[in-house]
């Protein structure tokens, strides 16, 4: 069996934490901050949790929202409504409270998990949508008296009536996408599909010590998570990232793996105490969430210890490529040979797929794996969007992403079908661009969006942050460019900005970039 095969059958997550609580009860499952979980109390509090949503009139199948930082009532509420046969439904902190109130009306839950520490705008709207019965909601929280709360309601399930039995078929959770135009679409896991991806051999085992920062309503949180709880390692949570805590903790609890956007791997590289830390015990560091610049990599892999591995994936699976940076140090330009079990190829604008033989041709990234969603909840006309069927059949996800595969079958990004710039009636890919500024020794971050020309309908504008006690002449950094650059592709201007926006993943927000030029330009719908 290869190190990445899915395992053969099903074992339901919360016989998983059943397994581990006898044979490993007084080890530790979860550690925020300076509090811990050991498993036989984790698998009698799920058990609580799942008994107390039963006795609030939730059924198999209802949606359950779950709205807080990391703690280990969140933990438990995560787990617990899974046991109940509920569908999670992790709501992103950061969100409006309309966006918020939106997403809980589009899932339709009947319950809310929340924590006070979201703040008062927050609470307040839990406290209105409980007094107008549209769901209920329980408070709980990481200390105080919201933990007292919680711990009171979940002593109400504290009975020995036998759960509902787990079916792979069961939805297990909804995540919203970050969503580029309107409300997010929310995308479908089943049981069976998230218990497959967890075990799978070679990424985690029973003593990994997964240290995790980013928040735990991402799947960059969720999918480690799993994986770690599928094997029986610990999970260690940070309610918020801070390089300095992220390197004392690792180091403190000899953690063996993390996951990681790649803001953060430089944020961490870059701190005065990164070389005082000793991270020898980490085993598999992962990268995902946003593309990560060449010199970046070639720093991890000056300075970090351990594997890494660099993950191009879509939430909604069938699209997956890993990038084994020190076992293909001449790769690191790319994002990896698609996974094991996977496919992974181009199709042309037409939807035709681009012959393998056509080695640099560019085209969209389209996948199928045995890891891919359901589909969109209630979205059926953007689940047809996302899906490419084959000559048999067989579905596969578009991915929305323009790459080219080199002769060694390794992918390289170029952009997002929505961002590229059609300039002259050429194809401008921004990756390109921003590969060539981010080599100039006074460029720290780069982005490339197209802008209004009346000559060309649009042509390439660079935005650039330049490194500490750089000065950049922007004409300068133009012509330099543009040397090295073919004449399609040549920089219009060089603008300078103090720093570019991004997302809390550490995407470039390139729609949120170009709309002071577009005033008047419709945004497209484009899927996913």
């Amino acid at each position: 069996m290869n190190s990445t095969d899915p395992p053969r059958g099903f074992s339901p997550f919360p016989a998983l934490i059943a397994s581990h609580a006898q044979l490993r009860g007084t080890a530790t499952a979860f550690r925020v901050d300076e509090q811990t979980l050991d498993w036989a109390t984790l698998h009698a509090r799920v058990g609580h949790v799942a008994r107390a949503l039963e006795r609030c009139g939730l059924a198999p199948g209802d949606r359950v929202a779950l709205l807080g930082g990391a703690s280990l009532p969140y933990v438990e509420c995560f787990f617990g409504a899974v046991a109940a046969r509920a569908c999670v439904v992790p709501l992103p902190v950061s969100a409006s409270v309309e966006t918020l109130q939106a997403l809980l009306a589009d899932c339709d839950a009947r319950l809310l998990f929340l924590d006070p520490g979201a703040g008062d705008a927050v609470m307040d709207m839990g406290t209105r949508l409980a007094r107008e019965s549209a769901l209920q909601v329980v408070h709980f929280g990481h200390d105080g008296a919201a933990t007292q709360a919680y711990a009171a309601w979940r002593a109400s399930g504290e009975t020995h009536a036998a759960l509902p039995a787990a079916s792979a078929e069961d939805p297990f959770n909804i995540i919203y996408s970050s969503g580029t135009t309107g409300l997010p679409k929310g995308i479908v896991h089943l049981h069976g599909m998230r218990q497959a991806q967890a075990s799978r051999k070679g990424l985690f085992t029973p003593q990994a010590r997964t240290l995790l920062s980013t928040p735990v309503y991402s799947n960059t949180t969720i999918m480690p998570m799993l994986g770690t709880v599928a094997q029986g390692g610990t999970c260690i949570l940070m309610r918020k990232f801070d390089a300095g805590r992220f390197l004392a903790l690792a180091a403190e609890q000899r953690a063996t793996h993390t996951m990681l956007v790649p803001v953060q791997y430089k944020r961490l590289l870059a701190h005065p105490d990164f070389d005082a830390h000793d991270l020898s015990a980490l085993e598999l560091s992962q990268s995902t969430g946003a593309p990560m610049e060449l010199d970046l990599k070639r720093e991890i892999l000056r300075r970090w210890p351990g594997r890494f591995l660099e993950v191009y994936g879509l939430t909604e699976g069938g699209v997956s490529c890993f990038l084994d940076a020190r076992a293909h140090p001449d790769k690191l330009g790319t994002v990896g040979r698609p996974a094991f079990g996977g496919e992974v190829f181009l199709i042309d604008e037409s939807g035709r797929r681009v012959p393998p033989d056509r080695v640099g041709v560019a085209g969209e990234v389209v996948g199928r794996s045995p890891f891919m969603m359901a589909g969109y909840h209630n979205r059926p006309e953007a689940t047809a969007q996302i899906r490419w069927y084959d000559e048999q059949g067989a579905v596969h996800h578009r991915s929305g992403d323009i790459g080219r595969f080199d002769a060694d079958g390794f992918l390289t990004l170029l952009d997002r079908i929505k961002d590229v710039i059609i300039s002259g009636g050429h194809n401008v890919y921004a990756a390109d661009l921003e590969a060539v500024l981010l080599r100039h020794a006074d460029v720290q971050d780069a982005a490339v969006i197209g802008v209004p020309s009346p000559d060309w309908g649009e042509t390439p504008l660079a935005l650039v942050t330049p490194r500490a006690g750089a000065q950049i002449d922007p004409g300068a950094l133009r012509d330099w460019v543009n040397a090295q650059v073919g004449k399609t592709q040549r920089l219009s201007a060089v603008e300078l900005r103090t720093e570019l926006l991004r997302s809390a993943v550490g995407k470039l927000s390139k729609k949120e970039l170009r709309a002071p030029y577009w005033p008047s330009r419709p945004t497209p719908e484009v899927s996913p």
